[in-house]
């Protein structure tokens, strides 16, 4: 009875009928929305009063089935009627069809019949990412070098070195990018990076060879690391041999980027210890180190063993030897110099009246120093800056001003750097009032101050114990975004607490004498 009652199929569950077809459905509960959009409905202000403005509805594609029936309609058309799919004429029955008006030169709509317009002469703009759209040009190799140097230049070496990586990527990288970034190292004060530098070139696939080694070199002599240059020159002599030009490049930095006599000395020798025959360009920084200093013996010396080893002399050499027999008074040869130029196919240039003008300015020759000016000008030769500069040195205040006017004429100046000079000129001599007169004069010249100028004459009115005029300048400074200099607000602090009882009430920092308790008055600034 047990096994019976299991193999008895239990009895069929009673089940639900369906609900007619024409019944309606049950109401659909609404999803709940995100915290983000519940959030967002709340924080919306309350729609203002009124009847509210109907929204555009917007065309949505049309399905499949009615794309569809929009490609078959006409060709079902068509074979229905043969009238209706006719081409409107003079057989047809409807009226012509108006043709679309277009603009007149307009190329036709690409995809709607016709040629496709040309891509680079007025036609229909490719769309971006296109086949067959022109790439644009890579940028040149000097807008990658004037980013690398402007990046060094503000001391953000990491957006320097990003350049690099991104023209090492695409393929473009130069020894050129590599020795710009040695060269801001250096003047940053970063010898070791700058060394470092040059060694990881060949980790960046560019050749380190010793054209890059010298401009190396060049640029430690230039920014007077000239002992760096020397002690890398002498430890990478397995991997560059010494030469002339090596040796060259540290004789120029002890002779003019720092004349130091003796050193140049020292350099001569070590040049022939290592059995380094010196070259032209060796005797004419010699002649010009020799002749800087005022050493007229040596410098004719050199000169004369220039001449027996076969060198020709340069245009260089003859505007030392003019500069020396000058400053030593020896006039008369100084215009045979200026003979032997001409007669050798030599041309003199600027340089070569310069180094006749310094000399006889330094001199207090000036009448002299005019005539060779005007003989200059008679030849065709127009003065440079540095020439305006030797005479505006040792000029009065009103020679100052014409010379400043003239310049202007021959379209030479004056800059900033020429009021500097100025400026620093007439406080050194105790003349105060002209110095400001000539700070009344850049406004006519359209030259804005900078940070220096501000400087030098609060510095000299300070100096000359005009406080109260010092003190305006020194705000004007700060007014046009100068940084300010901790050790002048110190002093400016002290002497207005110790006249703060002294103010007179017309000007802003006029101060009154004490003369008694009752001329006191309450000062404004506490």
């Amino acid at each position: 009875a047990a096994a019976a009652r299991r193999r008895r199929p239990p009895p069929p569950r009673p089940t639900r009928p369906p609900p007619p077809i024409s019944a309606p459905l049950p109401p659909r509960r609404p999803l709940p929305l995100p915290l983000r959009r519940q959030r967002l409905r709340a924080s919306r202000p309350p729609p203002p009063p009124g009847p509210r403005r109907r929204r555009r509805a917007r065309r949505l594609p049309p399905p499949p089935l009615r794309r569809l029936h929009r490609r078959v309609l006409p060709e079902a058309r068509a074979v229905a009627s043969p009238v209706l799919a006719a081409p409107p004429g003079p057989t047809s029955c409807l009226p012509p069809r108006p043709p679309r008006p277009r603009t007149l030169g307009a190329p036709p709509r690409p995809g709607r019949g016709g040629p496709r317009a040309p891509v680079g002469g007025g036609g229909v703009r490719r769309r971006r990412g296109a086949r067959g759209a022109t790439a644009p040009p890579p940028p040149p190799a000097e807008a990658w070098h004037l980013a690398i140097w402007a990046a060094g230049k503000a001391r953000r070496f990491d957006l320097a070195w990003a350049v690099v990586r991104r023209m090492l990527r695409r393929g473009v990288l130069t020894s050129r990018a590599m020795v710009i970034v040695m060269e801001r190292y250096v003047a940053a004060n970063e010898v070791n990076k700058a060394i470092k530098t040059f060694d990881a070139m060949e980790k960046f696939k560019t050749e380190a060879d010793q054209t890059v080694f010298y401009s190396l070199l060049r640029a430690l002599c230039k920014n007077k690391n000239i002992e760096d240059a020397e002690e890398l020159l002498l430890v990478r002599k397995k991997f560059f041999p010494l030469t002339a030009e090596g040796f060259n490049i540290i004789l120029d930095g002890w002779c003019n980027v720092i004349t130091d006599i003796a050193e140049a000395k020292r350099i001569w020798r070590e040049m022939s210890n290592y059995c380094i025959t010196p070259d032209g360009t060796s005797y004419t920084l010699m002649v010009s180190c020799f002749a800087k200093v005022g050493n007229l013996f040596d410098t004719l010396r050199v000169y004369d063993e220039m001449k027996k080893r076969g060198w020709t002399p340069s245009i260089a050499v003859y505007n030392s030897l003019i500069y020396v027999l000058t400053k030593e008074n020896c006039m008369k040869d100084a215009q045979n110099i200026f003979t032997r130029i001409i007669d050798e196919g030599l041309q003199p240039n600027v340089k070569t009246y310069n180094s006749m003008i310094v000399p006889l300015c330094e001199s207090r020759k000036l009448d002299e120093a005019r005539m060779v000016l005007e003989d200059m000008m008679l030849k065709g030769i127009v003065p440079t800056i540095l020439t305006y500069h030797t005479f505006l040195r040792q000029e009065n205040i009103d020679e100052t001003l014409k010379l400043l006017k003239k310049m202007k004429d021959d379209g030479c100046g004056p800059k900033s750097d020429t009021f500097l000079m100025l400026i620093d000129r007439f406080f050194q001599l105790n003349e105060p009032g002209h110095a400001l007169k000539l700070w009344n004069e850049m406004k006519r010249y359209d030259i804005r101050p900078s940070y220096s100028h501000y400087m030098s004459v609060v510095q000299g009115l300070i100096k000359h114990g005009c406080m109260e005029r010092a003190l305006e300048y020194y705000d004007e400074m700060k007014e046009n975004g100068f940084a300010s200099d901790p050790k002048l607000e110190n002093e400016f602090r002290t002497f207005l607490l110790a006249n703060r009882d002294h103010w007179r009430g017309a000007g802003k920092y006029n101060i009154i004498p004490q003369r008694g308790k009752h001329f006191a008055r309450r000062s404004r600034i506490q």
